[in-house]
């Protein structure tokens, strides 16, 4: 049978003792003792995975009565070497599968399905919105399993393989490339539409038509809670298109700030800023400031003091609500700005009694003589901006010049 020379003996226990049976164990008991060592060991249900493996491959030999007699008289070596084509690992997921299948349980491998394409959508919302809370209803219109056939596509709930593809969903078309070279391409089965089933006219579900999904609108409450965050996500858990064999994904909202006329945010703080008259500055001043939540701050001055170009105050817990914890609140900063009166508003008289009233201006008195040593000037306004601009240009404008090639007349 195997030729002039019989293959070496090895071990041939070691598959017996993996799924726990005597070598004289009937197809019955070798079922029973894969299954229950295979539930108990699957990677799914936090099994050791190499355990898993071994399970398989000692189930895949001995509930083949060819492979088992091999291996029973030679060994796991002879099965190794290709002896009645056993010597192929086989993915032990997929056997566990089968062997489930066989007995009508369903597949095995929930966690293992693929999973559907998650649906994201930008959700607009204000700083209001982020500091008050709000709810959004917003309209979402997706795939589901067809209600009437339970997804099945049929009205007897069965299909048949499709033979352009043999089930595989896949075409495989060759085409010569050149002389000795072929180009293989792999393309989802037209017949079939990739899903390696045919349903029979007569036998289509008449509701999705065969299709096994219909169109399903419904209402998304979408809860954007206080203190969230530009770009937190408020997720669906499966709301999206459903599939057969699929794991439904997710339905997935981020949120989009939209830009604030007056307050800006970072982190759990708020920003403000404020115009003050130069009188307000010196002399003190109060105003309303309105809140994100429509309350009227007054905000007032102490009692002499002034505030300078650029200074800032803070108020403690009146900033953005932190997420999840909105009794608890940041700081709200206010930036004040002091707008100086126009040239010519004041005149000689009113200079000389803001220098009565004005803290004393260090002496700089200078005398005849010193006077007539200085030389007179004149302040012009500038812009700043526009002779930074000026400036860059001729320097460019220069550094081209340097840059070109220049004559040079020859001596005579």
């Amino acid at each position: 049978m195997f030729g002039r020379f019989a293959p070496r003996k090895s071990d041939n226990t070691r598959y017996y003792e993996v799924l726990g049976v005597t070598k004289n164990a009937s197809q019955d008991e070798l079922k029973k003792a894969y299954k229950k060592a295979a539930i108990k060991n699957h990677p799914d249900k936090g099994g050791d995975p190499e355990k898993f493996k071994e399970l398989a491959q000692a189930y895949e030999v001995l509930s083949d009565s060819e492979k088992r007699e091999i291996y029973d008289q030679y060994g796991e070596d002879a099965l190794k070497e290709g002896m009645g084509g056993g010597g192929g690992a086989h993915n032990p997921f997929d056997i566990f599968e089968q062997f489930v299948d066989s007995f009508g349980g369903g597949s095995s491998r929930g966690r293992r399905q693929k999973h559907g394409e998650n649906v994201v959508q930008t959700l607009k919302v204000s700083l209001e919105d982020l500091y008050n809370g709000t709810s959004k209803k917003l309209s979402l219109s997706r795939k589901i399993l067809c209600p009437k056939c339970r997804g099945k596509g049929s009205k007897s709930g069965t299909s048949g393989r499709c033979y352009g593809c043999q089930g595989t969903g896949m075409k495989v078309t060759t085409r010569q490339i050149g002389p000795g070279m072929i180009q293989q391409m792999q393309h989802p089965c037209s017949e079939c539409r990739g899903s390696g089933e045919v349903i029979s006219d007569k036998d289509r579900c008449p509701l999705c038509k065969g299709s096994k999904v219909t169109l399903e609108k419904k209402l998304l409450d979408v809860n954007v809670e206080k203190g969230m965050q530009h770009g937190q996500k408020i997720v669906f858990q499966g709301q999206a298109d459903e599939a057969p064999d699929t794991v439904t994904g997710d339905v997935v909202f981020v949120l989009q700030l939209k830009e604030h006329p007056k307050y800006k945010r970072k982190h759990d703080d708020l920003y403000v800023e404020h115009t003050l008259f130069l009188t307000e500055a010196l002399c003190g001043f109060q105003f309303a400031l309105t809140h994100l939540d429509g309350r009227q701050l007054l905000i007032k001055s102490n009692p002499g003091e002034v505030i300078k170009p650029g200074q800032s105050k803070a108020i403690n817990d009146e900033g953005m609500p932190h997420h999840q914890r909105p009794f608890m609140k940041g700081r709200l900063y206010i930036h004040f700005n002091v707008e100086f009166p126009d040239s010519g508003v004041l005149s000689p008289d009113h200079c000389k009694q803001l220098a009565a009233v004005l803290p004393m201006r260090p002496r700089t008195q200078m005398t005849d003589m010193e006077l007539d040593e200085c030389e007179e000037t004149t302040l012009l306004d500038v812009n700043m901006e526009e002779e930074m601009r000026r400036k860059q240009q001729q320097e460019s404008y220069e550094e081209e010049e340097d840059a070109a090639p220049r004559v040079q007349c020859a001596q005579q």
